[in-house]
């Protein structure tokens, strides 16, 4: 009964085996390819997998990635391809975004996974959820499970590249983040890593002033662990957040 949980975003597809699917379900293994390597899946990192009888993704990268991704499930797994598409209402969490399906659908899974990891530490409160890759969403739910809005910013590469190419002599190696930076390189990762952080906290103010308490806050991602240090208020770092919501999101269809 193994499921297999698949997350394609704008540069990697990363991907779970579960002994299950349902939330706390045992995993099996896990790995990550670059989009440009999902044709490798079927006969590398997935081929001594044990049969998957079923399967849950997300993707934000596109139907032609989509249908990549598809074809080396075909080839290698013997269940149907199954896809999240955000919708009014789904595992606790209400879809407040003007027209729902339009939704990330990487978004909407991080946020159901959210609520129920807070739900299992303690009573509902309100959550600013953030998601650190190649662009960075910065989510509000309040206690009731509803998704009052979000923000969408540029990941670092996206801000170092923006800068490159519209300044001149900005070719420079990553360098560190520090309070008071005095070369170039330190310039530009301080920069770019304070006005994700100021971004946040703005969202964590505007959602405390909202709901008149004080938000839980999750981080995931792949650049999340490089974000956290850096951030004026604590956030609990959940590498997986994403694969649990979509156990989440498996078990309360299969319940329906």
């Amino acid at each position: 009964m193994a499921f297999l949980a698949i997350d394609i975003g704008n540069t990697r597809l990363k991907w779970s085996m579960f002994e299950a699917a349902h939330p706390g379900a045992p995993l099996l293994a896990h790995g990550a390819e670059f989009l440009d390597h999902i044709e490798r899946l079927a006969e590398g990192p997935w081929a001594d997998l044990p049969p998957a009888t079923s399967m849950l993704g997300c993707v934000v990268a596109g139907d032609a990635v989509r249908r990549r991704a598809e074809e080396q499930l075909h080839e290698r797994f013997d269940c149907a391809a199954r896809w999240v598409v955000p919708t009014t209402a789904e595992a606790g969490i209400t879809n407040g975004y003007d027209h729902p399906t339009r939704l990330g659908a990487d978004r909407w899974v991080a946020m159901i996974g959210a609520r129920h990891r807070m739900l299992g530490a303690g009573p509902a409160r309100p959550m600013v959820v953030v998601l650190i890759g190649t662009a960075v969403t910065v989510e509000a739910v309040d206690a009731s499970g509803k998704f009052l809005g979000g923000l969408i910013l540029p990941g670092h590469g996206i801000m170092l590249r923006a800068l490159e190419s519209g300044t001149a002599g900005l070719h420079v190696p990553t360098g560190e983040v520090v309070e008071f930076p005095t070369n170039t390189s330190d310039a530009l990762t301080s920069g770019g890593t304070y006005a994700i952080a100021g971004a946040v906290d703005r969202m964590v103010a505007h959602l405390r002033e909202r709901t008149g308490m004080e938000p839980v806050r999750y981080m995931t991602g792949g650049a999340g662990w490089k974000m956290a240090p850096s951030m004026s208020s604590e956030f609990e770092l959940v590498e997986s957040l994403i694969m649990d919501g979509l156990l989440v999101i498996a078990e309360d269809r299969a319940k329906r």
